[in-house]
């Protein structure tokens, strides 16, 4: 089996495929979070132990993390097998079971209000807002008109480095920050909302076009989905410096 699996892992490989996986609620890494306690690396065998910043957190959050940091891991050719163990969190023998053996949400918690993957979409889609306001923000500040933004399609952005580059017509085009171009264009073709050159740039929460009238209010419900975002991952770090605290402990034989 090695034969096909040439790469050695190691730690940056780990830390950066986990780097791939956001907290649901807040928009943010699993890294930058430091939820990230413990990676033990043996030959082909990569184990991770998470903690959330309290014992509470959502078990559908809670799942979708774990079950996500799994499947971030096995992505990676050269490891074999991979084992993610969520600590300290009230339903955490439901969810390392109910993960590591591939078993759906529904088994693991019988008594569970809703569908998790209708959980996530709602969540996907409040990221994708909130990341919305944040790059048509960078755009106005770049001097666009909300009737240039909401003209605007895929094919009329091109990220190089630092900047995007912004067409707006056969004669005129701005270059802006890049980042939050990029971060914006990452949840909405994620989410399908956005993926092929001739689709509008920025959309409803609905995921329909931006009708000029509604430009105000649908930056609005952005800066709210953020707004809301932010603080609770205000309250999430205050919490997780109490209780997760000192850096990543990784082992490696």
């Amino acid at each position: 089996m090695s034969q096909h699996r040439p790469r050695r892992i190691d730690r940056e490989a780990v830390r950066e495929r986990l780097d791939r996986v956001t907290d649901p609620e807040l928009d943010r890494s699993i890294v930058d979070l430091d939820y990230v306690e413990e990676i033990e690396i043996d030959g082909e065998r990569v184990e991770v132990s998470l903690t959330l910043p309290t014992a509470w957190c959502s078990p559908a959050f809670a799942w979708m993390m774990v079950a996500d940091a799994r499947d971030a891991l096995f992505a990676h050719p050269a490891i074999a097998e991979a084992t993610v163990r969520l600590r300290d969190h009230m339903h955490a023998d439901e969810i390392n079971e109910g993960v590591n053996s591939d078993e759906p949400f529904e088994s693991a918690f019988g008594d569970a209000d809703g569908d998790i993957e209708e959980v996530r979409r709602t969540l996907d889609g409040k990221a994708r807002l909130a990341r919305q306001y944040r790059a048509v923000s960078t755009l106005l500040d770049g001097g666009l008109t909300s009737e240039q933004i909401v003209g605007l399609t895929r094919g009329d952005v091109a990220i190089g480095g630092d900047l995007a580059t912004v067409r707006i017509d056969d004669t005129l085009s701005v270059c802006v920050e890049a980042d939050p171009i990029r971060r914006y264009l990452e949840k909405a073709t994620e989410t399908g909302v956005v993926d092929a050159p001739d689709d509008g740039l920025f959309r409803t929460p609905e995921g329909g076009a931006i009708p000029l009238a509604e430009f105000e209010t649908v930056h609005r419900r952005g800066r709210l989905a953020r707004t809301n975002m932010s603080s609770q991952g205000h309250v999430c770090e205050r919490l997780g410096d109490a209780r997760i605290g000192g850096p990543t402990r990784v082992t490696t034989d």
